[in-house]
């Protein structure tokens, strides 16, 4: 029998190994705050907190010391306000399929992530998420955007993959959620194509670099001083970013966990009162529904969205 061996580009890989990977023509983003035009959810109908999952999110450790309840029929209401307020802000929505075995699926981010030459599926550290890149592969698959690459080195999650500018990406790691052997793995591939990479060691306690570090618009971004390394916050100011402060307690609660939406617009949460009255205060419109149910379980609307296709930054 003859034997067959998977060429270096197929549609689950369509990266060129030494570069010069060709940037898609409709889907993709190239930053953080270009207008965005298509974002991925995740189902709500199976959300539920995870117990198991205190493990992984000192978020989550807060909320059982707190001993506070779920409610599911909440939780379905404050999602349907948030897509509500995406689709009052122009984007489409697309929804990843309900899974009672993936019940936190509903953080869209952590499974995957978006890059100008097509989607990345990362690796999860949770062992009861781990089959979340099967509905993202079958969902990327079903519209037509092709899979720049897997993540294979080890646990790596979206979240820690943040792109500052154009060609420039800041990339967290901790050890646990994400590793620095997958986060070299993921910056190489992005080094090859002409890509400036900063490398974000943190604590695992800080759960991924999303949570401190998030682009509003161009040149602004809002970070928690009490919990980025000085020597980042001088990495992002040398790039001439302005710095909107997020305090500790407000950030350990997910409150600069956010989306740009482009053109001074931003999706915050209502608890996110801090930040949300500097964005007004600078003449940004703020949406900002209570997402307590999801904010409580360990991850905040940046977490639950996938940016799909922007607006070039």
């Amino acid at each position: 029998m003859g034997s067959h061996q998977l060429s270096d580009e197929s549609k689950f890989r369509i990266r060129k190994p030494q570069g010069g990977t060709p940037v898609l023509s409709h889907w993709g983003a190239d930053c953080e705050y270009g207008t965005l035009r298509d974002v991925l959810l995740g189902p709500p109908e199976t959300f539920r907190w995870m117990a198991d999952n205190a493990a992984f999110s000192s978020v989550v450790r807060a909320t059982q010391r707190k001993g506070l309840d779920f409610d599911q029929q909440l939780a379905m209401r404050q999602h349907r306000e948030m897509v509500d307020a995406y689709e009052s802000a122009g984007v489409t929505v697309h929804t990843l399929p309900a899974n009672d075995y993936t019940p936190y699926q509903v953080y869209a981010r952590d499974s995957n992530f978006m890059t100008p030459f097509g989607a990345v599926i990362a690796q999860m550290a949770n062992p009861r998420r781990r089959g979340e890149y099967a509905s993202c592969l079958r969902f990327y698959e079903s519209v037509g955007i092709p899979i720049y690459d897997m993540v294979s080195a080890g646990n790596f999650e979206g979240g820690d993959f943040n792109m500052i500018a154009p060609g420039c990406v800041l990339i967290g790691y901790t050890g646990l959620r994400g590793e620095e052997v997958s986060a070299r793995e993921v910056g190489g591939w992005l080094e090859a194509e002409g890509w400036e990479i900063k490398y974000a060691p943190i604590d695992e306690f800080y759960v991924h670099i999303d949570l401190m570090v998030c682009m509003l618009a161009d040149k602004l971004a809002a970070v928690c001083l009490d919990t980025t390394d000085p020597e980042i916050v001088r990495w992002l100011e040398a790039k001439g970013i302005e710095i909107l402060p997020v305090g500790f307690r407000a950030t350990m609660a997910l409150g600069c966990n956010v989306v740009a939406l482009g053109d001074s617009r931003v999706l915050s949460t209502a608890d996110s009162t801090e930040l949300n009255a500097k964005l007004r205060a600078l003449g940004f419109e703020v949406y900002d529904p209570d997402m307590s149910m999801f904010t409580n379980a360990g991850g905040g609307v940046h977490c639950m969205a996938q940016h799909l296709r922007r607006d070039p930054g």
